[in-house]
């Protein structure tokens, strides 16, 4: 362990109560004088006064109003980025002469000080919470100015990849014997289906059929990162219903052969496209499998977030260009109440269907990549796309968002990898016979060497 480190460390430990007990949590002060501590922080040399000075500008960032909070971020956009006369001359000279000399001074000059600023502030304590924090308070001004904040977002999230890396998370399993800080943060995290009360946490935890696994990193041990809720059941369950009702039978862990993650949350929004989502599911379903050695099957039950933005964006030629009975399901789900009224559901059933078919295996963004974020996600993961559920999820939102629509991604384990790469090379969407046989035969999903590989998975 390196000497900053375990200073970090130590500091942590007795810092928040010595040095800053008689300091205000969030004093007031300008951005100058934050910018000017940022520029004093990058030059020290001496690691205790700077674990003191990065604490005191944590601080001041907490208490900046979102006008100032601005001003401080374009700051760190001009002033904390690279030189560019320096950066150029150091370019022009590895390129007259590559070598290593040459080349660590352009690595030097290119990496903005902003990066090691940031490196700094991580050194105070809780200094990683706070900088998720920072970048989550970020994210608003680069959407609506990317040019300018999209830079300081860069490294951050660059900065993120490595202290998020892998390597540093611990996976904990989350049962109603868990502490009830971190239990708190599942009922307010929880971002798919949501958790109104300790009883209905507790029908999610205590019961034998029920499982929770969650990630956490070394350095905001009580927070989780990610978390992911799953039901051990016989059969792949068809509505989120089936799986969040008391009055089902429950099984026992051993009497199961189907694994459902049916909720995966992302608990911090400070720490968005930083990517560990992928290694928790492939994770827990490798040890489920080691402790449940009788589990066949690992699939999802997820919600469709895009479809019913996606149908209400067509275009009239691309309603005119609809099969029959899609266009009588468009018009079926325009109208109040058309789930309550048995005929209309089942009319509106194969149109619906066909219309996901389309979604998932043809509509693609400019990158070739599915419009729906949750397909992106899975299928990236190396999932296969293995069911779509008509009525799967019947509440306001998944009524709202999907027209009720609910979709299965399977996660065969000694197949997962291979997909990954498929989906990663080529954007080769992994579909069962069931997604793709809904498709209208005039709806090319893609090539005829890609389809071929979707109709073999």
């Amino acid at each position: 362990m390196s000497r900053v480190s375990l200073l970090s460390d130590l500091l942590g430990s007795f810092a928040p109560r010595i040095w800053f007990a008689d300091r205000d949590a969030n004093p007031e002060v300008s951005v100058d004088e934050l910018a000017a501590l940022c520029r004093k922080l990058v030059r020290s040399r001496g690691e205790a006064t700077g674990v003191r000075m990065a604490a005191d500008i944590l601080a001041g960032i907490r208490s900046l109003d979102d006008q100032r909070c601005e001003a401080f971020f374009r700051i760190l956009a001009d002033e904390f980025a690279p030189d560019p006369q320096r950066l150029a001359e150091a370019a022009h000279a590895y390129a007259s002469d590559p070598r290593a000399g040459t080349l660590a001074r352009l690595q030097d000059e290119a990496e903005p000080p902003r990066q090691e600023l940031f490196r700094r502030l991580n050194l105070a304590p809780g200094g990683t919470a706070e900088l998720v924090k920072l970048r989550e308070r970020l994210l608003p001004f680069v959407e609506a100015d990317r040019e300018t904040f999209k830079p300081v977002d860069t490294d951050l999230r660059h900065l993120f990849g490595s202290w998020f890396n892998r390597g540093f998370l611990v996976l904990k399993p989350i049962d109603w014997n868990t502490s009830a800080r971190i239990l708190e943060k599942i009922i307010e995290y929880e971002a798919v289906h949501a958790i109104d009360s300790w009883e209905a946490l507790r029908s999610r935890l205590a019961p034998g059929d029920r499982r929770c696994f969650a990630f956490f990193h070394p350095s905001i041990p009580d927070d989780p990162l990610i978390f992911v809720e799953i039901a051990l059941t016989r059969e792949i369950p068809s509505s989120i219903a089936e799986v969040l009702t008391d009055a089902r039978d429950h099984l026992s862990g051993r009497d199961a052969t189907t694994a459902t993650f049916y909720s995966i949350s992302n608990c911090h929004k400070g720490l968005a496209g930083v990517s560990f989502g992928s290694f928790l599911i492939k994770q827990v379903a490798a040890d489920l499998k080691e402790t449940l050695p009788q589990l066949e099957t690992f699939v999802t039950l997820s919600p469709v977030p895009g479809f019913a933005r996606w149908l209400a964006g067509l275009t009239p030629e691309q309603r005119d260009g609809l099969e029959a009975n899609e266009k009588r399901a468009l018009e079926i789900v325009a109208e109040d109440g058309w789930t309550r009224d048995d005929r209309a559901a089942d009319l509106a059933r194969p149109g619906l269907l066909s219309l996901a078919a389309r979604y998932f295996l043809v509509a693609k963004r400019g990158d070739g990549q599915p419009v729906d974020p949750v397909a992106r996600f899975h299928l990236g993961n190396g999932a296969m796309l293995n069911r779509m559920m008509h009525l799967g999820d019947l509440s306001p939102g998944g009524l709202r968002r999907a027209h009720g629509l609910m979709v299965n991604y399977l996660y065969d384990l000694p197949r997962v990898e291979e997909r990954h790469e498929a989906y990663a090379d080529a954007q080769t969407i992994a579909a069962s016979r069931q997604v793709s046989g809904h498709l209208p035969s005039g709806a090319d999903r893609a090539p005829k060497k890609d389809r071929a590989k979707g109709q073999a998975a």
